[in-house]
């Protein structure tokens, strides 16, 4: 899942999920028409509680031994 992240000055607007990046990014399309000429904007990919807590090999995470 994604989620869109518009800042415009002092307002920032959360909108999704979406299913794809593809479909944020044609909801933003018409969105920056609403939004100043400063406005930035942020395509995040969401994750799963499962895939925080999932060992990853390489980032440090102790796997049990088996004795």
């Amino acid at each position: 899942m994604y989620l869109l992240t518009i800042r415009d000055g002092l307002q920032t607007r959360h909108i999704g999920p979406y299913a794809s990046p593809r479909q944020a990014s044609d909801d933003l399309d018409k969105l920056q028409a609403t939004c100043g000429d400063k406005a930035t904007w942020q395509i995040h990919r969401l994750e799963s509680p499962a895939e925080l807590h999932a060992p990853t090999p390489g980032r440090g995470d102790i796997e049990p031994v088996a004795v």
